[in-house]
Order: structure tokens, then C-alpha cells, then sequence
């Protein structure tokens, strides 16, 4: 049995060369076929550029890189020289400059890279980076080198006794996922060949993977879903993917649905918010010809799942073929490598439907009675094999099902570590249970997250989950479905918080501009909240498009919403000079 990701593709390429493993689409162009012979000897390219610019096999190499052929060369490339490849996102128009070029910074300071892969027209960007993140150019360690893209040319005759690929072991490091977000891309989530093969397998047996399965993809691949299971795990696997640009898809998300035609594609995993955005962004006319009826399972993972997002999308999505029961969810994590949970493949997802009161004040998940405010919960399935959840208690004590505490996971495919971070590394576990800072709860054997820790709103003894009030706040008529963030803001006076609320509204400027209109759809909110959480909001923040901040992964930022949301109330407060 091969042990390592190199010895899978050095089988492919000696075996079965000609086998088309990725089906890569741009817009505007024709697709393009990549076969195992056409990967590997690109791959080979790379990792001979990599050896010419003295790359050695162990260090970190960082690819800044658009979607494309260059990417995956870059990547594989990087496996086969024994490098350890970390692909970072491009700076584009979704991103803050200024706080994207100091995350780089800071991320180049901690990680210590060897090198880092991008585009000429970005190689003074990356330079400043790299000048600017503290590493001492007479250190034992060199000053990262900045390669360019561009210039790697294919090796007909790949040898691979000549890769450093060939001699890493089980254990040693096949790549870096770092973590999103707005305050930092700085843990790189260190995973070992072990890990990733344990955690391939074990996903397998869980959606029933097999090489008659088609994946299409349109995420990113700087984050562990699409790295995972839109990249990795087909290629390993030998299961074909379609891979297109998430700049495509967010432009003309009707792409998903043709490609899937197409291709008779049967997997795909997409985060919460693409649910409502194709449900509500794809028109009829956009839809002739597609046939979804081969789709097996559409698997929401990455962020917090709502009931109604599944059932939008079911509906607008059954007339094309879409199987009922097709929707499936996941609880993934880049420290688990991707999957811990699966459900919604041999049965449909679990909902439950839980009474919020006692959620909030008493952290138990008793089922919903007539006449109380109530949530639907969508379980997030049952561990995969090798994979155990507990939930813990603030002491770290294990508790019995529906209480709610902390969600803990034991397994095979657990990361190395935070790369160049003991620290981060030593806290994040206890007792060999790594620490997931996430809530939830254990029902009947399946896991069920209800929030962040960090992000947990506590108003007079009352522990309140953000995204049940934004639920609530989204299926207000008028509110942008997904584009919601609740937090909580201290009140010295009172001693405990108060809930703030920024939704992002379908209303003109100039209806936005109208204090009647903006009144009555603050009324509305309100009063949504109100009723089904017995929650009541201090502050409501009605916003157009552009204004909410997301992270690099596309989810909300509720930590810099509420910064922005403070500092625009300070600069009100602020008397002119």
C-alpha cells in the first residue's frame, strides 16, 4: 500500500498515464483535459525548477497563484521535489489590501518559507513581504526566494529517482492549510502523508466514494474544502474532477449547474451561502438543458447550515432533476485535515428541532414544545470511521447527550501541528482531544454545531448563538439572505452585553435613504428576533451592498463587522473639531 502522496502519483503515471484526472474550466476558454501523463509531467517541471533554484525537500513553499494549470503544477510539483506546498489567496478585489499585505507579512515571519511561487507583475508585492517580516538576511535560515511562474517547462521523461519526493516518509509533512480570516492568516495547519491518506480513506467509506463518481468543484483551493475534496482527494483517489474558478462561478453561478450537466457529475460540496445564492441568482433562462439528476450529493460544509438554505435551494432546483434527499452536510476542519462528520448519505439529514430558551439559558438541546420559540438544527451526521467526537464541559468533563459544551476530536488524521507554533499547538489540545473552540451537542450518535466560542453573546445569564439571530434576521422580507453578523457589545452600566445587528438589505439607496422604509424593516427585524429567540436588539445596523467584511474563505467576519460596526459609532460620537 503506498504510504505517501508521491508514490500515488508516480503509480498513476507508471500505470495508467493517459487516465483524464482533471477537467480544468475558465471562462472564455474550451475545457481543458488534464490526464495523469499531462499533471505529473508538468509536476516534474516544477520540481526541477524548484531543485535549480535550490529549494530543498522539507521546506515550505508558498503559492500565491490564481486558479489555473500554473496552480496545480506548482502544488504537485512541490510534492514530487518533497517541498511542502502552501497555497495562500490572491490579492484580489474581495480582499482588503492593506490587511491582506500584513497578513502576508506576518505569515512569511512565522512560516519561514524557503520560497514563494507567484506572478512577475506580483513579484514587488511579495518582495515587500518578504523584506518586511522581520527575517534577518544573516540568519542560519536564507531570506525566502520569490520565483516566478511563466518560465517551467514540461519534463517528457519524468525520473523519479531524481525527486525528493521519493525519500519523505508516512510522517513527514505533505502540506500546510492555513486558517482564514481577517485577523490573520498565521496558523499553518501542518499535515502529514499519513494523515492525509487516513483521512481519504476514511471519507471514502463515508460518502461511498468510488471511480465511477464525478467531483465538480468551483472552490478555492486555499481552503482545506476545496484543497480536500474539490483537489486532493479525486486526484489521490483517481476519481475525476471538474474544476472551475471561483471568480467564474460567483460571476455566472449557473456554471455549477452546466458543468454538472455536462459531466454527469455526482458530488459536490459547497459552504452555506451558495445554497441561497444560486437558489437566488440563477435565472430559468440560465437553466435550459440542465439535467441535475445524477448529482448523488450536494454537501454543505465550512460554515454554520440552515434549514432554510436547504430548502431553498431543494425547491428551486427540483424541476431540473435535483433528487430529493440529495443534500447532505458535513462537520470539517483543517486540523482534521477535512471531514469529521458526514451525513445525509445513507438516509437524509437529520433536523432537529430544539426549544431556544432552554438552549440559551440552560445549554440543553430539549426538543422543541408547542407555543415556545424553537430552532431547526440540521445534524452534521455521525463521525467517520477513525474519528471520534466528545463534548466537554469548562472543566473538560465529557457530557451526556443534548447538553451543550465544547466539541472535541480524537482520530488518525489529526495535523502534525501548527507549523513553527508549540504554542498554539500545546493549547489547542487536552488529553489528546484537540479543542475545536466550537459548540455544540450530541444527539441519538450525530454532531450538531450551534456556534463559535469565541463568538458566544451572553445577555444576562443567557448564552446566545449569533447565527440564531441571524437566521431569524434573514427570513425578515428585505434582508439578504447570509449576509448577516450578531454580536455582542459590553454595557459597563448594565454589566452584561447587548446584541448588535448589521444585516446587509435588497433596497435601493434611496429606499435605504427613507427613515419610514428604514424603520419599518427595522421593526420587522426586531420583532423576528424578538419572538424567536426572546432576545431583544440594542442595536440594528441595516447596510447595502459591499459593507459587510468576509474572510478570505467568504464567510462572514463577525469579529471585523463588529470593529466597523464601533468604529463608525465612535466617529458619530466624535464631536468636529
Amino acid at each position: 500500500m503506498p504510504e505517501t502522496a508521491y508514490q500515488i502519483l508516480k503509480a498513476f503515471y507508471q500505470q495508467d498515464p493517459d487516465r483524464v484526472c482533471i477537467y480544468l474550466q475558465q471562462a472564455g476558454q474550451p475545457d481543458c483535459p488534464i490526464t495523469y501523463g499531462d499533471l505529473i509531467q508538468t509536476a516534474a517541471g516544477w520540481a526541477q525548477y524548484y531543485q535549480d533554484e535550490g529549494i530543498p525537500p522539507g521546506e515550505v513553499i508558498i503559492l500565491i497563484l490564481q486558479h489555473g494549470a500554473d496552480l496545480i503544477g506548482a502544488f504537485w510539483g512541490a510534492v514530487l521535489h518533497g517541498a511542502i506546498p502552501s497555497i495562500m489567496p490572491f490579492l484580489t478585489e474581495k480582499l482588503q489590501p492593506d490587511q491582506y499585505r500584513k497578513d502576508l507579512t506576518a505569515l512569511i515571519g512565522v512560516t519561514r518559507p524557503a520560497a514563494l511561487v507567484t506572478y512577475p507583475a506580483f513579484e514587488i508585492e511579495v518582495q515587500a513581504a518578504v523584506d518586511g517580516s522581520g527575517i534577518d538576511k544573516q540568519a542560519e535560515r536564507a531570506v525566502p526566494a520569490v520565483l516566478l511562474s511563466g518560465s517551467v517547462q514540461k519534463v517528457e521523461s519524468p525520473d523519479f529517482e531524481q525527486m525528493g519526493g521519493g525519500e519523505r516518509g508516512a510522517d513527514d509533512i505533505v502540506f500546510l492549510q492555513h486558517s482564514s480570516g481577517t485577523t490573520g492568516l498565521k496558523k499553518g495547519v501542518a499535515i502529514s502523508h499519513r494523515a492525509l491518506l487516513n483521512q481519504l480513506e476514511s471519507y471514502r467509506q463515508a460518502i461511498h466514494l468510488t471511480r465511477d463518481d464525478v467531483i465538480v468543484s468551483w472552490l478555492p483551493l486555499y481552503h482545506d474544502m476545496g484543497l480536500i475534496a474539490g483537489f486532493l482527494m479525486p486526484v489521490l483517489e483517481g476519481v475525476p474532477l471538474v474544476l472551475m474558478s471561483p471568480f467564474d462561478w460567483v460571476k455566472a453561478p449557473y456554471r455549477l449547474m452546466q458543468a454538472v450537466t455536462r459531466y454527469r457529475g455526482t458530488l459536490t460540496w459547497l459552504p452555506n451561502f451558495a445554497y441561497n445564492f444560486c437558489a437566488m441568482k440563477i435565472r430559468d433562462s440560465q437553466l435550459q438543458g440542465v439535467d441535475l439528476s445524477s448529482w448523488r450529493a450536494v454537501i454543505n460544509c465550512s460554515e454554520p447550515m440552515y434549514y432554510n438554505s436547504f430548502r431553498m435551494f431543494e425547491e428551486r432546483f427540483k424541476p431540473y432533476g435535483l433528487r430529493p434527499g440529495a443534500l447532505a452536510t458535513s462537520y470539517a476542519m483543517a486540523e482534521n485535515v477535512f471531514g469529521v462528520t458526514q451525513g445525509g448519505i445513507d438516509a437524509p439529514v437529520t433536523v432537529d428541532e430544539v426549544d431556544v430558551i432552554t438552549l440559551q439559558t440552560e445549554r440543553e438541546a430539549r426538543p422543541a414544545e408547542a407555543g415556545r420559540p424553537s430552532v431547526k438544527m440540521l445534524s452534521c451526521g455521525r463521525p467517520i470511521p477513525g474519528t471520534q467526537v466528545r463534548v466537554l464541559d469548562e472543566q473538560g468533563r465529557p457530557l451526556p447527550e443534548r447538553r451543550v459544551g465544547e466539541l472535541a476530536v480524537h482520530s488518525n488524521c489529526m495535523l502534525t501541528g501548527y507549523y513553527n507554533r508549540p504554542d498554539a499547538t500545546e493549547q489547542a489540545f487536552s488529553d489528546g482531544w484537540y479543542l475545536t473552540g466550537d459548540y455544540g451537542y450530541i444527539a441519538d450518535g450525530e454532531v450538531y454545531v450551534t456556534g463559535r466560542k469565541k463568538d458566544l453573546i451572553i445577555v444576562g445569564g443567557r448564552n446566545v448563538f449569533p447565527q440564531d439571530l441571524e437566521t431569524l434576521a434573514s427570513e425578515t422580507p428585505g434582508v439578504h439572505p447570509g449576509r448577516v453578523a450578531a454580536f455582542g457589545i459590553f454595557n459597563e452600566a448594565t454589566g452584561t452585553e447587548e446584541v448588535a445587528l448589521v444585516a446587509e438589505v435588497d433596497l435601493s439607496e434611496e429606499e435605504l435613504a427613507d427613515d419610514e422604509k428604514r424603520q419599518a424593516l427595522e421593526d420587522a427585524i426586531r420583532l423576528a428576533v424578538n419572538r424567536g429567540s426572546a432576545i431583544s436588539l440594542r442595536y440594528i445596523k441595516l447596510v447595502g451592498p459591499n459593507w459587510m467584511i468576509k474572510t478570505s474563505s467568504g464567510k462572514t467576519s463577525r469579529a471585523a463587522n463588529r470593529e466597523k460596526f464601533l468604529a463608525e459609532m465612535e466617529s458619530r460620537s466624535t464631536p468636529d473639531p
